[in-house]
This record gives C-alpha cells, sequence and structure tokens, in this order.
C-alpha cells in the first residue's frame, strides 16, 4: 500500500529535526563550557609558577577575546604590565584546591614591586562574605621587620597575626596584585618570589 501524503512528509523531516536537534545542544554545550572556562579562567595568555598562574596580555590592545571576557566577568579593571602584574592561585603548593574550611598559611618575601596585595574571591569572582569585613591584605599593612619576610593564614575563623577569612565556603581562589613591578612587568616572578601556599589543617 503506498504511504500517504502525511506520512511520507513525516519521514522527509526526521533528518532535519535530528540535525536540528543536534546543533541546538551542540550550541547550548558550546556557550556553557565557554562560559565555565571565563569564570574559572586566570588572566592573559596562562603562564604557571607553582601554584600560581599569570599572563602579560591583559590591559593591552593585544588582549584576547578570553582575557577580555575574563576581565568583564570579574568586573576588575586590568592594568598595563608595567603598572602592575596579576596572579591567581586555586590550589596550594600541592596542587590542592583550595578549600575555605581549611587553614593555610602564605609565607613569602619581599616582592620587587613598589606595592602589593592578596585577596579572596570565591568560584564566581566574588569577595568572600565575612562577619570581619576583611577581604584583602596589602603590604603596607607588614610592619618594617616583617617586609623581608612575611605570613599571612587562611582560614575560616580568627587567627593570630595577619588573618585573611575564607568564609568556610568549599573553595576559594587568591589574587595577588603586584603594583609598579620591577623591570617595567616584562618578566614574571620566579617560584622562589611568589608566596608558598601550605595547607596546615581542615575541619
Amino acid at each position: 500500500m503506498p504511504s500517504s501524503p502525511a506520512s511520507a512528509y513525516d519521514t522527509a523531516m526526521k533528518p532535519w529535526l535530528r540535525y536540528l536537534t543536534c546543533a541546538v545542544i551542540g550550541t547550548v554545550a558550546g556557550i556553557g563550557i565557554a562560559a565555565q572556562t571565563v569564570r574559572t579562567g586566570a588572566f592573559g595568555s596562562n603562564v604557571a609558577t607553582g601554584p600560581w598562574t599569570t599572563g602579560t596580555d591583559f590591559g593591552t590592545a593585544q588582549a584576547s577575546a578570553r582575557t577580555r571576557a575574563v576581565v568583564a566577568l570579574r568586573g576588575l579593571l586590568a592594568l598595563p604590565a608595567s603598572e602592575a602584574r596579576y596572579y591567581t592561585a586555586a590550589t596550594d603548593d600541592t596542587g590542592q584546591p583550595l578549600d575555605g574550611r581549611c587553614r593555610y598559611r602564605l609565607s613569602g618575601r619581599a616582592l620587587p614591586a613598589k606595592w602589593w596585595s592578596i585577596t579572596v574571591y570565591d568560584r564566581a569572582g566574588y569577595l568572600v562574605k565575612n562577619d570581619a569585613g576583611i577581604y584583602s591584605l596589602g603590604s603596607a599593612a607588614l610592619g618594617t621587620d616583617e617586609q623581608a619576610r612575611w605570613n599571612v593564614v587562611l582560614a575560616p575563623d580568627r587567627q593570630p597575626g595577619h588573618w585573611l577569612p575564607t568564609g568556610k565556603i568549599d573553595h576559594i581562589e587568591l589574587t595577588l596584585r603586584v603594583y609598579l613591578p620591577a623591570g617595567g612587568g616584562r618578566g614574571n616572578l620566579t617560584r622562589a618570589q611568589l608566596p608558598s601556599i601550605t595547607r596546615e589543617a581542615c575541619a
């Protein structure tokens, strides 16, 4: 028995529906992956030094689309490398993700720059909420005898000495901003110059 016009039409349309469905799924998945990459990405063309990641194309006309998207998403004013260098860390020295329920010790030396600061963010790039209202620590807060070698404790509860709250959230990230770096910011800081990140205990 010959097929009806309606069934023939349905048979002809089925491949197009499959193609359309695949195209929609692929587009949605691609957008999701791109958004996640930007949301969790570091600045610039990634260069890793220990747990710290940096790049040199932010704040320039040569900044990639990815760098521009990261800066726009996180709402940060990215200055040229000659004025500021940015280093981000999402893991400790052993490669384990930074957990806001744990206690970490940041140990550093004098950085080749006029001024620096370390700020704690959550996974989405927002400041970590905490009752103490402390979000960042700058080199100006260090005493004269601490400038050459310093320590900062990251922990959910108040700690003696210099302390940055982690808000008891499951994932934190750090941004180290180095202002007016030596050499015009043309080179990356070495592993010996960057702070170490050591996990001391977890709840």
